[in-house]
């Protein structure tokens, strides 16, 4: 199974939050997920990202990738780094 870290939109029409979650490659956009990992919030300004680091992290070691907007989210957060620090000290 392939296992993503994507965004979910939610929201009303034209003013969307999202969720960072987990999910199946083949689910759904808004469809079924495995776990919430955090918010994104573009409306607020500056935009409010809010990410649960750890459960990231342990997904990311457990093979789940990223799409790219979330890797970005995640790069600005600092989690990218301690993710790359962690998989470093595994080697």
């Amino acid at each position: 199974m392939a296992v993503k870290i994507r965004l979910n939109r939610m929201g009303a029409k034209k003013n969307p939050f999202y969720r960072i979650v987990v999910a199946d490659s083949r689910a759904p956009r808004d469809g079924r997920f495995i776990e919430i990992l955090g918010n994104y919030d573009p409306s607020k300004q500056p935009a409010v990202v809010s990410i649960d680091e750890e459960k990231a992290i342990d997904w990311m070691k457990k093979g789940a990738q990223p799409t790219d907007t979330v890797r970005n989210l995640l790069s600005k957060n600092g989690t990218m780094a301690k993710f790359a620090e962690a998989k470093r000290q595994k080697d």
